[in-house]
């Protein structure tokens, strides 16, 4: 393996802030759920481990974010619901941690899906019902 090939190996882990994003609370929590869901998919499909979670998005800095700047029940218990995914394996056997691991993504995925009907006004409801 080249030098060229042990770089293409390494992650680049960017920190997402979100004090650093711009716009009305409405579309904050919007992004929020979208984001998450994406981080949701990342973490069941492997791509991002739990602890890379927490390193590039559950973290201390957005937890207090979220909680100062949204003041939303829904958001905060996203956030709460992803800083403890890797104490699961650390605390449970390995079988007990994976399906707990998935219940918490899915409860993650739920919350933001509820933030994601909130936001959403009627007229874009009876659109996409049309």
């Amino acid at each position: 393996m080249g030098d060229g090939d042990a770089v293409m190996k390494k992650r680049h882990l960017s920190r997402i802030v979100l004090a650093e994003s711009s716009g009305e609370s409405a579309q904050g929590l919007e992004f929020f759920a979208l984001l998450n869901l994406g981080l949701v998919q990342s973490l069941a499909s492997g791509v991002l481990s739990p602890t890379e979670a927490i390193q590039r998005f559950y973290h201390a800095d957005n937890c207090f974010y979220v909680r100062r700047h949204f003041r939303n029940k829904e958001a905060n218990a996203v956030m709460s619901h992803g800083v403890q995914l890797p104490d699961l394996f650390d605390s449970l056997s390995a079988e007990e941690a994976q399906r707990e691991f998935y219940r918490e993504l899915e409860a993650i995925r739920s919350l933001c899906l509820r933030l994601l009907e909130k936001e959403r006004p009627a007229s874009a409801a009876v659109r996409v019902r049309a």
